[in-house]
């Protein structure tokens, strides 16, 4: 029962299953350093403002407080959001988080072509699992028929295979005579007919001689052999003790062993008659394999490969930003990196960080922003209509950095 109730994960086999734990912490990790070194994927929502502590005066002596603009970058592909993200994809369920940068993009699509892959193979598999389940048989040996109950099973009543359990020194052997001889209703039969239509009828297996179970099996689809042969034994034609015609028949016999003639005459009334139900063998043991390495391990190189292609991309990002940055800040290009570098691979408070480059439009060098009257008391808590932002120039210094 417990094997039945996780039959779900034997569409794959367990090298993929872990594989696939392993693919999505790398690919988790991989989309969250790689939104860290992209520009692109720290994007600014807002600028906050604070007073500063010196007042300023205007043109008519009167005091007037200075507010400083902090332009801040946020990234949404926080280390929580990168893990949502792949096991969205994976779920085919998707996220609410796009990536914005061309390395996160290629991440995302190479992420995406796997989960596409794995899915619609696990999909297909599953099927192929659940129909076959349906006609694999429990008892497949003597053995599997010996150590349960549910299924009766028996044999002819004064036959030879009934002697044969009766006589038999070995131990499975003699378990099944135990079971058979001690079995209420007896599981013995008068006639091969009526051991047969017991079969057909359910929950009976009935144990005979080959030669007869390969007639029977032949012309019903309705019954199957299970397992091999259980002894081996040989017809022969009884003659007279002494008789001349014992060494006459058996020459006849191995000479038609030798030309085929008895194989072609087993073909001809065993097997070609019009209502042979034709098998192939193989199907009796034919059961959906579990997809391994060898059938989808390509997609895993594949995901690999664009995993190294994401990161060769975010790095040269890094470098054509750091050096458009270095040029307005006029540094070197190495202390540039290193400054950004260093905030790239720190792990606390990762969401935000101060802009090094300030775009907003109420911040820029030299300029500070004086609010009007009626502004100031909507700040201190009063309501009112703000009138359009005034910008004054100022000869006091501006640190970009405060």
């Amino acid at each position: 029962m417990p094997n039945r109730m996780f039959s779900f994960l034997n569409p794959l086999a367990v090298e993929i299953w872990v594989w696939m734990v392993a693919a999505y912490v790398v690919v988790s990790l991989t989309i969250w350093l790689v939104a860290r070194f992209s520009p692109r994927e720290w994007t600014s929502p807002a600028c906050s403002c604070s007073p500063s502590a010196d007042p300023l005066e205007d043109n008519d002596g009167g005091p007037l407080l200075r507010y400083t603009y902090e332009h801040v970058l946020q990234n949404d592909f926080t280390l929580g959001n990168a893990f949502w993200f792949t096991i969205g994809s994976l779920m085919q369920q998707g996220s609410d988080l796009n990536p914005k940068a061309t390395s996160t993009r290629i991440v995302g699509g190479i992420w995406w072509f796997f989960t596409l892959i794995i899915i619609s193979s696990y999909t297909a598999n599953l099927a192929a699992f659940l129909t076959v389940e349906r006609m694999i048989t429990p008892i497949e040996s003597a053995a599997d028929l010996s150590e349960q109950t549910d299924i009766a099973y028996g044999t002819l009543s004064g036959g030879s295979t009934m002697t044969f359990f009766r006589d038999s020194k070995i131990g499975i052997y003699q378990k099944m005579w135990r079971y058979m001889e001690s079995k209420k209703p007896s599981v013995f039969v008068e006639s091969y007919e009526e051991g047969i239509k017991a079969v057909l009828e359910g929950n009976y297996a009935f144990l005979m001689e080959s030669t007869m179970l390969d007639y029977a099996v032949q012309r019903d689809c309705n019954l199957t052999q299970i397992g091999g042969l259980l002894d081996s034994k040989g017809y022969g034609i009884a003659t007279p003790k002494g008789s001349p015609w014992r060494d006459k028949i058996s020459l006849a016999i191995l000479e038609l062993q030798e030309k085929g003639v008895i194989q072609i005459l087993y073909d001809k009334w065993w097997k070609n008659t019009g209502d042979v139900c034709n098998r192939d063998d193989k199907n009796k043991e034919s059961k959906a394999n579990a997809l391994g390495v060898e059938n989808i391990g390509g997609v895993f190189v594949v995901l690999l490969c664009g995993l190294a292609l994401a990161i060769l991309v975010a790095m040269l990002e890094f470098c054509w930003n750091s050096k458009k940055n270095a040029q307005t800040d006029k540094q070197s290009l190495c202390s540039e990196m290193a400054e950004e570098l260093r905030f790239a691979v720190r792990c606390h408070g990762s969401r935000q960080r101060p802009a090094l480059k300030r775009n907003c439009t109420r911040c820029s060098p030299g300029t500070t922003y004086v609010p009007s009257a009626l502004e100031i008391q909507h700040i201190n808590g009063e309501t009112g209509i703000l009138p359009m932002i005034e910008m004054k120039k100022s000869s006091l210094s501006y640190d970009p950095d405060t």
